[in-house]
């Protein structure tokens, strides 16, 4: 269906369809310390943003608010039009809405990895058990880990918790999907089979805000770069603009201690 283009007017009165998630002028602090300082930021819908910053510039708190894990000072957040429900019933229908998956897995430790999958969809979703079976079913065999799914967490290895978290997350359908640092809790030789099934979600057109250390899944999987210090948006642009033409003196300084290694 194409979009008919709104006029300039309607332009500014209305957030674009495409735009999913808006955040618009965002503060927020613990005790006194700002950690995130007049954030603007729009994600469009099918876009990956990564985020990317030293430690402490906010990048996970940026991610964590917009699902309210963290709860904002001043300005507003927006998805899909609607602005970011307080709590209750509202709050848990956005949460269903949007995925999470973090550095540690949060797998229910005496459920199987099929069951972890199924949990959401049953009990929030409220779908019928055998059609949610059959989709968790085909998610994990999606994420590379079908043959695990009568397993415990703790018979996995992490690269292989993590892409059960991300199967669980997708088992809701969501609209956009939150990664604060996903595979910063595993082993080197793990972090590849988990970014693969990441840079697949971004070429199928999942909305993703992805935290992350990993400057070769920004460079490729990206369409946007957000680069973050002291709690503010210091730099955004395409990967190659930001990766080999840095505006900023932070971001140069940035790049350049860690691409030296």
């Amino acid at each position: 269906m194409s979009q008919v283009p709104l006029s300039k007017d309607a332009e500014d009165a209305t957030p674009l369809a495409e735009d999913l998630v808006v955040l618009d002028s965002v503060n927020k602090h613990f005790g006194a310390l700002h950690v995130l300082q007049d954030i603007n930021l729009t994600i469009k819908r099918g876009e990956v943003v990564v985020v990317i910053g030293p430690s402490g510039s906010g990048k996970s708190t940026l991610c964590r608010t917009i699902n309210r894990l963290e709860t904002i000072d001043s300005g507003t957040i927006t998805i899909d039009g609607a602005p970011l429900p307080q709590e209750g019933r509202d709050l848990a229908r956005l949460r269903a809405d949007v995925g999470m998956v973090f550095q540690s897995f949060n797998l229910f430790a005496h459920k199987t990895v099929l069951q972890n999958v199924m949990l959401g969809p049953v009990k929030v979703r409220k779908q019928p058990k055998a059609e949610v079976e059959a989709k968790a079913r085909a998610l994990l065999d999606r994420v590379g880990v079908g043959n695990q799914a009568d397993k415990f967490p703790a018979q996995l290895s992490g690269g292989q918790q993590q892409r059960v978290a991300i199967a669980r997350a997708l088992a809701m359908e969501p609209k956009v999907m939150l990664f604060d640092e996903p595979t910063s809790a595993l082993d080197p030789e793990m972090i590849n089979e988990v970014l693969e099934v990441m840079q697949q979600l971004a070429r199928e057109g999942m909305t993703m805000v992805v935290v992350t250390h990993e400057m070769g899944f920004a460079r490729s999987a990206a369409n946007r770069v957000v680069f973050m210090a002291d709690g503010r948006i210091v730099e955004e642009a395409e990967p190659h603009q930001f990766f080999d033409n840095p505006r900023s003196d932070r971001a140069k300084d940035f790049l350049s201690k860690i691409l030296q290694h």
